[in-house]
């Protein structure tokens, strides 16, 4: 099979398709063909080199989400059958025509719902909703989300919305139109972020970061308490200002939750999708951290 590997770490330019050996699934596991894989910034900083609890093993292979059709069962598996169209996590190996997973870890994809956006929104769903969930956030607040527009964000203002929260949502001026339509009030980061906030006359009192930087910082300066302030991304400046780390980690249940959400039209991802053989590229736009939604590989089919 082809799959995404490279050899040493580095720019998006070491990246390259090799023909590697297919998989056997194992007992409990499942066999899945991909047609979509999504890239994410954890996809980044490995072959960057920059995640230190993740040891490359070169040719090291890429990919933490995906979306396919389940080719074969191992011994033991009680759920998934073939030819079911799945989706769910993984441990860098999504960025290839083929994968194992456990069984137990598979999400069922709707119908609806094509192949792309639901590699889009693995990795979001989950961090979204896990994030929401540990920072406690019910109809009475008023939710600050620093970068709005990525994909954790676009997940995280819908589903604060759909719980009744009012939303902030930080982002450049030409992702405003994107963050209103997710039912966010607009306002740009960086320096002017406080007066942008403060004059939209809404209290925040509970922050999302998915940016890092000055966003901790910034979000207690507009009376957010610390322990209401949660990052994704930024664990020193959490350790820094008393506010805590929201990864809740990896949960099919979760993710189904939103899947589900996104096939009643509910939950909505904008996907820019680049063919297996532009991953390059694709690394290139997550890696600039600039766009919209999410970025995403189409493998086959």
């Amino acid at each position: 099979m082809r799959a995404a590997v490279f050899d040493e770490y580095g720019p998006p330019g070491v990246l390259r398709i090799a023909e590697v050996p297919d998989p056997e699934p194992g007992p409990g596991e499942v066999l899945v063909r991909v047609r979509a894989a999504g890239v994410q910034p954890f996809d980044v900083a490995v072959r960057r080199g920059t995640m230190p609890w993740v040891q490359a093993r070169f040719p090291q292979q890429s990919g933490q989400e995906y979306a396919g059709v389940v080719e074969a069962v191992g011994e033991g598996v009680d759920g998934p059958a073939v030819g079911d169209e799945v989706l769910g996590s993984t441990m860098l190996n999504a960025a290839a025509e083929l994968l194992t997973v456990p069984a137990a870890n598979v999400v069922a994809k709707p119908g609806g719902l094509d192949f792309p956006t639901a590699a889009g929104l693995v990795a979001a769903s989950q961090t979204a909703s896990g994030a929401l969930l540990e920072l406690d956030v019910t109809a009475d607040d008023v939710l600050l989300v620093h970068a709005g527009a990525g994909s954790v964000g676009t997940v995280a203002i819908q589903l604060a919305r759909l719980a009744g929260a009012t939303v902030i949502g930080t982002a450049s001026v030409g992702n405003h139109d994107h963050l209103r339509r997710l039912g966010a009030v607009a306002v740009p980061y960086g320096a002017a972020l406080i007066a942008a906030v403060t004059a939209t006359g809404l209290k925040p009192t509970v922050a999302l970061d998915a940016a890092g930087g000055e966003a901790i910082a910034q979000s207690i300066a507009l009376g957010i308490e610390p322990r209401r302030v949660g990052t994704i991304v930024d664990d020193r400046a959490a350790a820094e200002h008393g506010a805590a780390v929201v990864r809740a980690g990896r949960s099919p249940a979760r993710l189904a939750e939103v899947i589900a959400l996104a096939a009643a039209g509910k939950v909505v991802m904008p996907v820019r999708a680049y063919p297996f053989d532009d991953i390059v590229a694709a690394h290139t736009a997550v890696e600039s951290r600039h766009g919209r939604g999410k970025v995403v590989l189409t493998i086959s089919g």
